[in-house]
């Protein structure tokens, strides 16, 4: 089993063509402009969200918490007062359940990306699901912080057709205090992955109080021309309180985020975009 917080059906931006999303639960990391902060960890049970639940839909059951999707009026109350930075409305799927749901989207998709939180976390059951999955004829991607260590995970890198990999910084400090975890694993798996023609993208989101210049310029060397180089702008639409705290409301400016780009492309980083 494996908890899953939100499935999009359709997506044209997680991956080539239009994709299913699977959005698992629980991260290795705690970033604190993480745009999802409500997949870091798993629900603790304590039930402050069902107290302020407006329509009934959350309610305590031998200690647990229990979420009625059909009561739900997706107000996200429960998100907000969760101090855990987690949810509630989530789902424990078994791989044939999943699958159930993944064919029903079959005709209309060309694969499947598994995202989070950090979905590697689920390695053994992302095995067995992208087996079934594979014989539907679909591709199959993972969006990864990078922090297991893939070397050592051969069956997952072997059956996924393409990866899409977070560098969140270059410098080994600067990543423990964004993310709260080394960089030596993510730096690891960059280069690991490249060398097998097994990465989609790379993505690096820029911050004004980070050295997004110096990450940007080292992380470009690395990928040179063997895949696409996304440099994301911070906004803080979805950050939690400490991060917009940390981070402000201002996001970089136009100018700083084309010198970036300039930048990756000078170190031959030619597939390089900014959003």
């Amino acid at each position: 089993m494996a908890v899953v917080n939100k499935i999009i059906p359709f997506s044209c931006v997680d991956g080539p063509g239009n994709r299913m999303v699977i959005f698992f639960q629980g991260c290795n990391f705690s970033c604190t402009y993480c745009h999802n902060p409500e997949t870091i960890n798993k629900c603790n049970n304590c039930g402050e969200c069902v107290k302020g639940c407006p329509s009934g839909a959350l309610k305590m059951a031998s200690g647990k918490v229990s979420y009625d999707k059909e009561e739900c009026i997706d107000c996200d109350r429960c998100i907000k007062v969760c101090k855990n930075l987690s949810s509630p409305k989530t789902k424990d799927y078994s791989v044939i359940e999943l699958l159930e749901e993944i064919k029903k989207c079959r005709p209309f998709i060309n694969g499947i990306t598994v995202s989070g939180g950090e979905c590697t976390l689920n390695k053994e059951f992302l095995v067995e699901l992208f087996k079934k999955v594979k014989d539907l004829g679909l591709t199959l991607f993972v969006d990864t912080n990078g922090n297991i260590d893939l070397e050592k995970n051969k069956d997952l890198v072997d059956i996924t057709d393409k990866f899409m990999l977070d560098i969140k910084s270059i410098d080994e400090e600067e990543n423990i205090t964004l993310t709260g975890a080394s960089n030596k694993l993510p730096i690891k798996n960059l280069k690991y992955l490249l060398d097998l023609n097994k990465i989609f993208e790379v993505r690096t989101v820029v911050c004004n109080n980070l050295d997004s210049f110096k990450t940007i310029d080292e992380t470009s060397k690395i990928i040179k021309d063997r895949c696409r180089y996304k440099i994301i702008k911070y906004r803080e639409f979805g950050v939690r309180e400490e991060g917009i705290k940390l981070h402000g409301e201002e996001s970089p400016s136009l100018e700083f985020m084309e010198k970036l780009k300039d930048k990756a492309i000078s170190n031959g980083c030619l597939d390089t975009i900014i959003t």
